[in-house]
């Protein structure tokens, strides 16, 4: 065993994205995680993304969307409504030390494995339950994806082109970012359930996590904004609601990303755009200010980066000590030379394709490094070993 979370055991009954994200940190730490899938079908997202093709183009029955979310485990496939199915279940989860499931609110009750079952058989387990609205309120029993946590929770409002411009509107996010921030804050969740059980009361404990409650939640400072002033956010494009500069500007190639972060950093900025005697200017001179008066300052800003290219911006401002970037695409990103030292591109053998390409954990560990050693299982593909490993003698049959 190696990783941070060494003799950690964990069963993700979890579908799509949010629960598989969670646990798939989890394995990236060092868990052992075994994903439980229906016999027939497992996985929704199996049948989600872009299909991987081997080396010779042909398609291997993977997907993006499930590559992107279940490395490092191994699948078990067991029909929970049967009873012999659910007795397999409780057995694991009397081994287990962290039980992860996205059913209905409820929906585990009739099958005898809900938490309260659970803790009957092992009062050590953490059980996190993630589901759209949580467990208890007027929406618990109402389905949810992701888009519509983004409308619901007020991301769209604050994502898109602003009002009197072309294409004003609000956008989705181009990920399923409700998804994914709860996947993060059901690990983190996790984490600290197991810290507590291990360190002060020796016994697991209930998560309910929300996926609306978890997108209001990661709105963090734009939130806060509109709580403590009152006034509502609004969609600002690439432009950020407090600051300026702090937005994307049309260079003399393409666009660039400028964030100026104090009133310092803008005179360095003026001063390598140059325009020394901006900051002077009592419009200017301060963040609030600068607030006040963009439709005066923007234009000003613009012409200048108009004289030259993003690429030559971004040297001339590195240097002045101001932060910028191109606005990249996927191959840019993926050809960036530090993403590419950071490690961030990797691949690994896999048994269908040949190799798996994939994004890598970005948490560096100084002593227990993340570690790659599983490929997406197929479905059920280690019921047998599981089952042998986790409950020996008293294992069932594997179908």
């Amino acid at each position: 065993m190696s990783g941070a979370l060494p003799r950690i055991r964990v069963l993700d009954m979890t579908r799509v994205f949010a629960g598989p994200w969670a646990a798939q940190i989890l394995a990236d730490f060092g868990a052992e995680v075994v994903k439980v899938e229906h016999p027939r079908g497992g996985d929704d997202v199996r049948r989600m993304g872009f299909s991987q093709k081997d080396a010779e183009g042909k398609e291997t029955g993977e997907t993006s969307s499930f590559l992107a979310m279940n490395r490092g485990k191994r699948s078990i496939a067991l029909d929970i409504a049967t009873p012999e199915g659910q007795e397999t279940l409780r057995a694991l989860a009397a081994k287990a030390d962290v039980f992860i499931e996205n059913f209905k609110a409820g929906g585990l009750a009739r099958y005898g494995l809900d938490h309260a079952s659970l803790a009957a058989v092992n009062p050590r387990l953490v059980y996190c339950s993630i589901t759209g609205y949580g467990q208890a309120g007027p929406y618990a029993a109402l389905p949810g994806y992701d888009p519509i946590f983004q409308a619901m929770s007020g991301l769209m409002s604050v994502t898109g082109v602003p009002d009197g411009q072309p294409g004003a509107g609000p956008n989705l996010v181009g990920y399923s970012v409700s998804d994914i921030n709860a996947g993060f804050y059901a690990c983190i969740a996790v984490l600290a359930a197991l810290h507590h059980r291990d360190t002060v009361s020796g016994r697991g404990q209930h998560i309910d996590l929300a996926l609306l409650d978890a997108q209001l939640a990661a709105h963090s400072h734009i939130a806060m904004n509109y709580l403590v002033s009152g006034k509502m956010p609004v969609r600002a494009g690439t432009a950020s609601q407090i600051n300026t500069p702090w937005q994307s500007f049309d260079t003399a190639d393409r666009p660039l990303m400028v964030a100026v972060g104090n009133d310092r950093q803008f005179a360095q900025f003026c001063e390598a755009l140059g325009l020394p005697d901006l900051p002077a200017d009592p419009r200017f001179t301060t963040n609030r200010q600068r607030m006040a008066h963009k439709p005066e300052l923007l234009p000003l800003l613009g012409a200048a980066l108009m004289k030259r290219r993003a690429e030559e911006w971004v040297e001339i401002l590195n240097a002045a000590g101001i932060s910028s970037g191109p606005l990249n695409d996927f191959g840019a990103a993926k050809d960036d030379p530090q993403l590419n030292h950071r490690g961030m591109w990797q691949e690994m053998p896999h048994p269908r394709a040949g190799t798996m390409p994939f994004v890598a954990n970005p948490v560096r560990f100084s002593e227990t490094p993340v570690a790659y050693s599983r490929v997406p299982p197929q479905l059920g593909e280690h019921t047998r070993e599981v089952l042998a490993e986790w409950l020996g003698a008293e294992a069932p049959a594997a179908p």
